[in-house]
């Protein structure tokens, strides 16, 4: 079992329950599932931005990336419907608590200049996150990385509201900005 979803079960509900005056312990926030997609707007003119993308996402993840494709042709970009453009993963279980463990711990410190998450919210209690520089993970290699490219890391909690949301991943370790 994950470190942090150890540490989720022992002490943070009970936690939560108490911090946001819960009645159940079924009503207490948790994390649903962990999101990355990383766009590759390149991928119009260089079709081989695909298959560096999926390499560093399925580096980064352990879990083979979808390719998303254009749903609309738009001229001004040179697009095409159904061309690949990004890819993205989900992570679910044990997979997602074990990259947010190393998501929070060892990636976000390597950021440049770090000064924490900015606190926004959908309304929703789940939080989006953009890393600039996909090569802040310890799993990628520096030199056979092409170009270096960002990524949004999507938190999805079952929280109803900003409040419960951000108070469970401050309590993960998530560190947002005062």
């Amino acid at each position: 079992m994950a470190r942090l979803k150890k540490y989720y079960d022992k002490e943070l509900v009970s936690q939560l329950m108490s911090e946001l005056e819960l009645k159940n312990r079924m009503q207490t926030p948790r994390l649903e599932k962990i999101v990355l997609n990383m766009g590759l707007g390149e991928a119009v003119a260089n079709p081989k931005a695909i298959d560096a993308g999926k390499e560093a996402l399925e580096q980064i993840t352990g879990q083979k990336p979808v390719v998303a494709k254009a749903k609309k042709s738009i001229a001004t970009f040179k697009l095409r419907q159904g061309q690949p453009i990004g890819v993205h993963v989900t992570l679910r279980r044990e997979q997602m608590w074990e990259f947010l463990d190393r998501f929070v711990n060892i990636a976000l410190p390597r950021v440049r200049d770090f000064r924490g998450v900015p606190a926004k919210f959908d309304g929703h209690g789940n939080c989006s996150i953009g890393v600039k520089e996909h090569i802040v993970f310890p799993e990628i290699n520096y030199d056979k990385v092409d170009k270096i490219r960002g990524l949004n890391v999507s938190l999805v909690t079952s929280g109803r509201n900003d409040v419960q949301g951000k108070t469970l991943l401050k309590a993960l370790g998530v560190p947002f900005r005062k």
